[in-house]
């Protein structure tokens, strides 16, 4: 058994991210990772392998989405070159999101 992305391009993601393939490739990597064990995958575990993964990887965790003091509650999950994921569970098992952030982030 494995995991298998069903894409969907929210808000242009894929033309942003096609300027960058080597973060794209990145991005895929962590999500297909054969080192999950997805026969005991829960919300937690799996939050947790991608934790560790990303991070591992050189991403921020939950880096502020604003500079300055506007919202210091505004969090990502994760942002590396201006590019940030945010991880979703809810009635499909995974949505990742990837938005350009280059306005936002400091």
């Amino acid at each position: 058994m494995s995991i298998r992305l069903q894409k969907y391009s929210y808000r242009f993601v894929e033309q942003v991210l096609s300027s960058n393939l080597t973060l794209n490739q990145e991005i895929e990597s962590v999500l297909l990772d054969p080192g999950i064990d997805i026969t005991s995958l829960s919300w937690p575990n799996f939050n947790a392998a991608l934790d560790e993964r990303f991070v591992s990887k050189g991403w921020d965790r939950q880096p502020p989405v604003f500079s300055g003091e506007s919202d210091p509650s505004a969090k990502i999950d994760f942002l590396k070159n201006r590019v940030g994921i945010e991880v979703q569970f809810g009635h499909i098992l995974l949505t990742c999101y990837c938005k350009n952030l280059t306005k936002k982030c400091p």
